[in-house]
Parts: structure tokens; sequence; C-alpha cells
């Protein structure tokens, strides 16, 4: 997922050197969503892996 974000980002960057503002606007919007989707993810996955360990070591 976050190669996607990586992806669009870059994207978004040689669109808007080149000029083309709705490209740009488009991909910035979608790599911006596709970043919060992976930060969010990975949050979910930081605190589960938490609680399965927390619960092993017991």
């Amino acid at each position: 997922m976050l190669k996607w974000a990586l992806v669009f980002a870059i994207v978004a960057v040689i669109a808007g050197l080149l000029g083309f503002t709705g490209i740009a606007a488009g991909a910035a919007a979608i790599a911006k969503l596709l970043f919060g989707i992976f930060v969010v993810l990975c949050i979910v996955f930081l605190v589960l892996g938490l609680v399965i360990a927390k619960k092993v070591v017991d």
C-alpha cells in the first residue's frame, strides 16, 4: 500500500512540474488517501501485535 502511495506522490510531483494542475491534484489526492490508509493499518497492526505478544508471554 505504501508503494502505491509513493508512486502516486511521484506522479503528482512530475505532473506538477509539467504544469498539469488537474492531474497533479488528482494524483496528490490519491497519494494522500493511500498514505492515510497505510498509517491507520500500521497503527492497528502495531497495537494488535503488542496485545498478542502480551498474551503469548503471560
